[in-house]
């Protein structure tokens, strides 16, 4: 009996590590799964230069594949991927296929009827990077209004989220409500765009409280445990896996007096300011691509770099969201009544944070008082959660 018990042992671990090593299948890989739904029918897609089928883009695949597609809708940095966090995008049409290309972003973040006149149904494949204030996330909510309020239904082909190992951060005030935060979710949510879809539609929270008609393609051999690499960087500021986990942390950044090394090579890997002690790791923002008119810009910067290997970086993070370096920074930074910018409170999805670091809170006093939103969202997580 005990020979057979280890010897199921042995083959249970074997299995395992097969299970880890084999790579993750995303939704837009699974395409026996959705071209039965796309077949005769006139196809818009909400998609960047993430969505890849190998080295091959969404577009081109289905386009080989005879799909019918009738125009692409586009994100934030544009549907190369290419344009600032910020930048107005207009119209254009895509040079390899002659498709219109539809900016969804900007004054017209929205899909209207006129837009989805010729259009049966909608695709969304943009890799998401696990934070809430990442904008795709927003792009997904309005796509699947507009989808629900035209009656067309919208397939989600899911991908890994490479921050879906944890879920922290305070819950968002909807008084605070923006594009950068807009719904009452943790700042780390810790679900993928196809989990989150799910719980669009499932909690009402579509304007009007309209629900989709929804399709998800889950990814394969995903688990929320799965160390993902992402194959292509899902914006110009994220060029590694190391900023991609520093991102949550240091976004917060933004809403600060702070660079955070856009327009250097370790965007979301270093922090730091002018005024701060001039032996401490300096750097220069300059005017690039993705980073055009960078914060203190051609300016010297003093303050740390957190770059590094993705494990080690990952390691630092603690596998949770970190307070330490805000904080850290506000007491080092001399002109206390400018550290703060308004855009600060958007980001942290209330009034809170800002007062509580003003106040001198540690880092645990502050994670105790996100405590129960944390754990009401978890519960309510559950319930739409595709992937152990």
């Amino acid at each position: 009996m005990y020979k057979i018990i280890k010897l199921l042992s042995v083959l249970l671990l074997a299995f395992q590590l097969a299970q880890a090593q084999a790579p993750v299948v995303t939704g837009a890989e699974r395409t026996a799964e959705y071209l039965p739904l796309l077949r005769n029918k006139r196809v818009a897609l909400l998609v960047n230069q993430t969505a890849i089928i190998g080295q091959t883009h969404l577009v081109d695949s289905l386009l080989h594949l005879g799909v019918r597609i009738q125009k692409i809708f586009s994100p934030e940095h544009g549907f190369r991927g290419n344009a600032d966090a910020g930048e107005k995008i207009g119209n254009s049409v895509d040079e390899r296929t002659g498709l219109p290309i539809v900016s969804l972003y900007g004054k017209h973040r929205k899909a209207d009827a006129a837009d989805l006149r010729d259009v049966d149904v909608l695709v969304f494949d943009i890799q998401d990077v696990g934070a809430r204030f990442y904008t795709y996330i927003s792009s997904l909510q309005e796509l699947m209004e507009s989808a629900a309020e035209n009656n067309k239904p919208l397939i989600v082909l899911d991908r890994p989220n490479p921050n879906g190992h944890y879920v922290d951060g305070p819950i968002l005030d909807t008084a605070f409500r923006s594009f950068v935060g807009m719904q009452p979710i943790p700042l780390v949510h810790g679900m993928t765009v196809g989990e989150y879809a799910r719980l669009l539609n499932g909690e009402r929270w579509l304007k009007g409280g309209v629900r989709c008609k929804l399709t998800v393609i889950p990814c394969l051999r995903y688990t929320h445990q799965t160390f993902y690499h992402l194959p292509v960087k899902p914006s110009p500021n994220l060029p590694n896996m190391a900023s991609i986990y520093l991102y949550p942390s240091l976004c917060l950044f933004e809403g600060t007096a702070l660079s955070l090394g856009r327009g250097t090579d370790k965007p979301f890997q270093v922090f730091g300011s002018p005024l701060f002690p001039k032996d401490l790791y300096s750097f220069t923002p300059r005017s690039m691509p993705g980073a055009k008119n960078p914060v203190l810009k051609d300016q010297v910067c003093y303050g740390y770099d957190l770059s590094g290997p993705a494990a080690s970086v990952l390691r630092q993070t603690g596998y949770q969201l970190q307070l330490k370096w805000l904080i850290q920074a506000y007491k080092m930074y001399p002109q206390k009544d400018k550290f703060f910018t308004a855009f600060f409170n958007k980001l942290a999805g209330n009034r809170q944070l800002m007062q509580q670091i003003k106040d001198g809170k540690s880092e645990s006093e502050i994670r105790q008082s996100w405590e129960p939103g944390l754990s009401r969202f978890k519960q309510l997580r559950k319930q739409y959660l595709l992937y152990q």
